[in-house]
């Protein structure tokens, strides 16, 4: 089964969205705050190549997606 993890943070409502859509779908996920976990937020970066869109859906170690439907939030990760 593959392992899914999304980036986002709690104030973007397209985060929201895609976590709807995936308990909808009813996947399995970890969820992390990036803008509240900075290992988080190093680790995003990291996947995504410096990227501060989220949210951010990684599936099996690999970036699936970045954004939900052609938006996203942008988040400071400094």
């Amino acid at each position: 089964m593959a392992k899914f993890e999304l980036y986002g943070s709690a104030r973007c409502p397209h985060t929201q969205e895609m976590r709807e859509w995936l308990e909808w779908r009813r996947v399995e996920f970890l969820e992390y705050d990036v803008e509240a976990d900075p290992a988080a937020r190093a680790r995003m970066k990291e996947l995504t190549g410096g990227q501060r869109t989220v949210p951010v859906l990684v599936e099996n170690g690999v970036v699936s997606q970045i954004g939900w439907q052609g938006h996203g939030c942008v988040v400071s990760t400094d």
